[in-house]
C-alpha cells in the first residue's frame, strides 16, 4: 500500500505540473477514433502517458482482461467467492507473463486488504489466525528460497487436485445431512497454511489450500471471512519484501498497478454488499462451488502449460 501511495503522490505531482504546461490546440476536444474498446484504451493510454514519466503496459488486451480479473478478485476479497480471485493471475497471463501479472496484482491486493480489514475488523477467530499466519510465513520463506526453481504449472496442478478432490469429497459425504464441524488443529492448520503461503507467493493462489482447513471448521460466515482477511493481509504485506528483493516491483509494474486500481475498489465493495445478503448455508455451498471451479481452472492452466 505504501508503494502505491508513493506512486500516486509522485504521479499526482507530475499531472499537476504537466497540466500547467500543456497548451496543445485541440487537446481537450480530441475525440476517439473508432468505437472499439481497444481504440478507447489506446486513447486513454496515449493521454495518460502525457502526465506520467514512468513506463506503463500499453497492450490493450491487458486492460480488457484486467476488467473482469480485478472485479472478480475484488468481489472475492469483499467476502463473496470463496477464493475465486485466484483466476486473476491466469486471466492476465493471457497478455503478459504470469510472473509480471503476480507482481502487478500484489500492490492491488494489499490495497484491497485494507478495505477488508476495516469491514471485518475484530471479527476473526484469533486462535485459528495465530496458527495459519505462522504456517504461511514459513511457506513464504520456502517460496522465496526456491523462487528460481519454481515450476508454476506444476504448482497449479497440485492446487487443482487439492481443490477438486476436497470439494468433491465434501459433496459426496454431505448427502447424509449436515456435517459436524471439525475442531481447531495446530497440525492441520499449520500444514495447509504452509502450503497456502507457498502457493500464494508463487501465484497468489493460496485460497484453495487455506479453505481445505478453514471450511470444515464450519465457522460463522463473517468469522470465516474475517479470518481469511487477516490471514491474507499479513501474507500479502509480507510478500512485498521478497517481491521487492527479487526485483518484481519495477516502475512499470507499479505504474500499471496504479492505473487499474479503481477496478479493485469497485469489486471489493460489490463483494461486501453480497456477503451481507447471502444466507450462511448458501454462502458455504457457493464457496465449495467456487473452490471446485477454481480447481478446474487451475488444472486446465497447469496441463496446458506443461504441454
Amino acid at each position: 500500500m505504501l508503494l502505491l501511495f508513493v506512486v500516486f503522490t509522485k504521479q499526482s505531482y507530475k499531472i499537476g505540473e504537466n497540466l500547467s504546461r500543456i497548451r496543445r490546440p485541440g487537446f481537450r476536444s480530441q475525440q476517439l477514433r473508432g468505437s472499439s474498446a481497444a481504440s478507447g484504451i489506446r486513447f486513454w493510454l496515449k493521454n495518460y502517458s502525457l502526465f506520467v514519466d514512468s513506463p506503463v503496459i500499453e497492450d490493450p488486451l491487458f486492460y480488457l482482461l484486467a476488467v473482469p480479473a480485478l472485479m472478480i478478485m475484488g468481489i472475492s476479497k469483499g467476502g463473496f467467492g470463496g477464493g475465486l480471485g485466484v483466476v486473476a493471475v491466469p486471466l492476465l497471463s493471457l497478455a503478459i507473463s504470469p510472473v509480471q501479472a503476480a507482481a502487478i496484482l500484489l500492490p492491488i491486493l494489499c490495497f484491497m486488504d485494507l478495505f477488508g480489514l476495516w469491514s471485518f475488523r475484530g471479527r476473526w477467530d484469533k486462535a485459528n489466525a495465530r496458527i495459519i499466519v505462522s504456517g504461511a510465513l514459513l511457506g513464504i520463506a520456502i517460496g522465496t528460497a526456491s523462487f528460481r526453481y519454481l515450476d508454476e504449472h506444476m504448482i497449479k496442478l497440485l492446487i487443482s487436485v487439492v481443490a477438486i478432490g476436497f470439494s468433491t469429497n465434501y459433496w459426496l459425504r454431505g448427502r447424509g445431512g449436515e456435517r459436524e464441524a471439525l475442531p481447531t488443529s495446530v497440525l492441520r492448520g499449520g500444514f495447509w497454511s504452509l502450503i497456502s503461503g507457498f502457493t500464494s507467493f508463487a501465484a497468489h493462489a493460496g485460497g484453495a489450500p487455506l479453505n481445505v482447513y478453514l471450511l470444515p471448521l464450519r465457522l460463522d460466515k463473517t468469522v470465516f471471512q474475517a479470518t481469511t482477511v487477516i490471514f491474507f493481509t499479513v501474507v500479502n504485506y509480507v510478500k512485498l519484501v521478497p517481491y521487492a528483493w527479487l526485483g518484481q516491483l519495477s516502475a512499470e509494474n507499479l505504474q500499471t498497478s496504479a492505473a487499474i486500481l479503481p477496478l479493485a475498489l469497485a469489486g471489493i465493495l460489490t463483494g461486501i454488499w453480497l456477503h451481507k445478503r447471502i444466507p450462511q448455508k448458501l454462502f458455504y455451498n457457493l464457496c465449495f462451488i467456487f473452490l471446485f471451479l477454481t480447481g478446474l481452472k487451475l488444472f486446465y492452466d497447469g496441463v496446458l502449460g506443461m504441454l
